[in-house]
């Protein structure tokens, strides 16, 4: 391959790969290592553990895969990978040693936060530990207002904090100047002078998050310089050891849904965040026609959580707001809603007798007591066992046989425990404490923002999502549920049909109609208000006032495609009515057109809120996206209808003990239909039919899955 075909980390560009290209998608989840690969029209599928060197397991997982392809590593053109890195250093607190540098005054700005708690009545509720302890935090003399610099930074202080900060043996600087986002001259300075100084990265606010509101853009710089290091080291050494394997450099999966290559993902850390679950909502779009529904609601259960998302229009629904253990991270993500309910979950009994379900998790050693591996506390998996939605004979991943005795053990333990009479009750029990969980996730994504789940149709993956989607969906009225063939593995899947996707985003504060009345209080340390003002009130969002600024994100986001020529690039702006906290996001044309964008605006809030106001505009944050589209594989199905391995009893909550018709699900021809009850069974999940179920098998092999009668018996 000619290195000029290559990115500076040397992943193939995607206009460069033929038609027919070797691609191989890889996920890493708490528990399983999934891989998807595409060679002509078949998927060949693999799952392997996680190991706790992530890359370790990565390219077990590529092996495997190519040894059951029947092909060499070195054959594979595209290499896309989602991984938990970021998330895991964040939820373990074990990510670089920070420093923050920021303005005089505002030293503790994350640690103040906001006014607002978790929980509201709890008088003992603490915050989460800052990512920087106050002693690493400090403070430059400097002064920059919405308006621009009004004190400049001396460079000879910076040099002496250089000296500081090495002498501290930091590994990683945040630096978030106030109102950056205007005027980035302050900080751009005190950057350059610590990378010249110090052989650490520095994250710089306004290249991390180029926006208003002072506590998540310190908040979300820190959580950027916090994770470079851990990022930077395991994507080079994934890069390096790829590289020996014959595999090509990884492009990685972001929070946005979109991949990106190594280099570009390297220099900015944060965007790795939920990197996992992007893919999967990506695979699902990929795989289920909506046309037929209000959209998909994306269920996806793995080893340690569930994650739950939206997708309307063939699109994902994102976010530019979001939580990670307590720390507010402000970038552009798929809006994925996650429990801590997975099939690893711990079920245990709390002071008050009742049965509870995670968060606590197995993980992958010792797992659950099903694996054989140690492990003696009741999981979920143990608990799907003993209702023989898993069976004896069931090997997890194509490989790992089950240790039913084991399970059962567990189970007894539990129902000693909490006063039960049985291991299957306490099965029950431990099957409905999960799914009622899930179901309160999924209704914070549906019922809670407007949306009627019964419109929708759940489409079910992850190694446990099939067993439980079908109770989820009775839970909650839903009468269509999908399976995509993949559903094991489809968030590795998804990382094969993924778009290149990067964003940009820049704070303007202007009025679409120059009308916006004037807020109260100190305007240089208001971060409620971005705007710069002039003696007539806030500038008025003229064409020739937005478009350099657009121009300008514009530019950004293609510097960083492989393929600008092919990019499509989309414009969009975060609006607010004056006086309004928080913003809902617009597309806006080319040329900017202030009418029109009022027009979407006052749209956008009556069919989110309800209704529209007489009221003036800010025009807040202008955002840019540039996408160079990806191509879905063409999977063939082609099962042989050897697809029926026997019966077995298999217990259903609400109707008991059935038997059970047990198929392999991979030899199920298309078109065939099955009644519930079954148990359709592949080397990656387990889908479960219950009793009033019935499903389909289309031409691509998923499984459409609709609610009716309860069978006779």
């Amino acid at each position: 391959m000619a290195s000029e075909e290559l990115t500076d980390d040397g992943a193939t560009p995607r206009s460069k790969r033929s038609d027919n290209a070797v691609r191989v998608g890889v996920d890493v989840g708490g528990t399983f290592t999934d891989v998807a690969l595409s060679i002509d029209d078949r998927l060949v599928t693999a799952k392997v553990a996680t190991t706790d060197d992530q890359h370790v397991g990565v390219l077990e997982g590529v092996s495997k895969a190519c040894d059951d392809a029947g092909i060499d590593p070195g054959d594979v053109e595209d290499f896309a990978h989602a991984m938990t890195v970021s998330v895991n250093a964040l939820l373990e607190r074990d990510g670089a040693k920070t420093a923050l540098v920021t303005t005089a005054g505002f030293r503790d700005v994350l640690e103040i936060g906001r006014q607002d708690r978790p929980s509201l009545y709890d008088l003992e509720a603490e915050k989460p530990e800052p990512l920087v302890p106050r002693e690493r935090r400090f403070e430059i003399d400097e002064r920059t207002t919405p308006a621009g610099v009004e004190k400049p930074v001396d460079e000879g202080d910076v040099r002496e904090l250089a000296e500081t900060l090495r002498e501290r043996d930091v590994e990683a600087v945040a630096v978030c100047l106030l109102h950056a986002y205007a005027d980035p001259t302050n900080e751009r300075t005190v950057a350059n002078v610590l990378r010249d100084r110090l052989a650490v990265p520095v994250s710089a606010s306004h290249e991390v998050l180029s926006e208003f509101r002072e506590y998540e853009r310190t908040s979300t710089t820190t959580v950027d310089a916090y994770l470079r290091p851990a990022i930077d080291g395991y994507v080079g050494r994934l890069v390096e050891e790829a590289a020996e394997f014959g595999l090509p450099a990884p492009w990685i999966m972001q929070a946005n849904g979109g991949i990106a290559d190594p280099e570009t993902v390297r220099e900015r850390a944060v965007t790795t965040t939920l990197s996992g679950p992007a893919a999967g909502v990506v695979g699902a779009a990929a795989t289920v026609d909506e046309t037929a529904v209000e959209g998909l609601v994306t269920f996806d259960m793995g080893g340690t959580s569930s994650d739950v998302s939206l997708v309307r229009e063939g699109r994902a629904e994102r976010t530019t707001e979001a939580e990670i253990d307590g720390l507010p991270i402000r970038t552009p993500m798929v809006d994925v809603n996650t429990v801590g309910a997975g099939g690893g979950s711990i079920a245990w009994v709390d002071d008050g007798g009742a049965l509870r379900v995670g968060p606590r998790s197995a993980g992958a050693e010792p797992g659950p007591a099903c694996y054989g591996r140690g492990g003696t506390e009741a999981t979920v998996t143990d608990a799907n066992v003993v209702l023989g939605y898993i069976g004896p004979d069931t090997a997890l991943g194509g490989e790992m046989t089950l240790d039913v005795e084991a399970a059962h053990a567990a189970l007894e333990g539990l129902a000693d425990e909490a006063g039960l009479e049985s291991a299957l009750e306490a099965a029950h029990g431990v099957y409905r404490v999960a799914n009622a969980t899930m179901t309160r996730t999924i209704r914070s994504v549906t019922v809670e923002r407007g949306h009627d789940p019964r419109e929708f149709a759940l489409v079910a993956f992850g190694g446990a999502g099939p067993m439980h989607a079908a109770a989820l969906a009775d839970a909650l009225e839903i009468d269509r549920v999908v399976v995509p063939r993949p559903s094991g593995v489809l968030s590795a899947f998804g990382l094969l049909a993924a778009d290149e996707s990067y964003d940009a985003a820049r704070t303007v504060g202007l009025a679409l109609d120059g009308t916006a009345s004037e807020r109260s209080g100190d305007k240089a340390a208001d971060t409620s208000s971005p705007r710069a003002e002039t003696d007539a009130g806030p500038e008025r969002a003229e064409r020739d006032a937005v478009e350099p600024v657009y121009d300008d994100l514009v530019a950004e986001v293609l510097a960083n495609a492989s393929d600008p020529g092919r990019a499509r690039l989309e414009r969009a702006a975060d609006c607010r009515y004056a006086g309004q906290s928080f913003e809902l996001t617009v597309p806006v044309g080319d040329p900017f057109d202030a009418d029109a964008v009022a027009d979407r605006f006052h749209e956008a809030h009556e069919r989110t809120y309800g209704y529209a106001m007489d009221e003036s505009i800010e025009l807040v944050t202008l955002r840019a996206t540039a996408t160079v589209p990806g191509t879905e594989p063409a999977v063939a199905h082609d099962g042989d209808g050897g697809a029926l391995v026997g019966t077995r009893q298999v217990h259903f909550s609400e109707t008991g003990a059935w038997e059970t018709t047990v198929y392999d699900r991979d030899g199920l021809e298309a078109g065939t239909t099955v009644s519930g009850p079954a148990i359709l069974e592949q080397a990656e999940s387990t889908t479960v039919v219950p009793p009033q179920w019935s499903g389909e098998i289309d031409a691509d092999g998923a499984l459409f899955m609709t609610r009716g009668e309860v069978a006779d018996r």
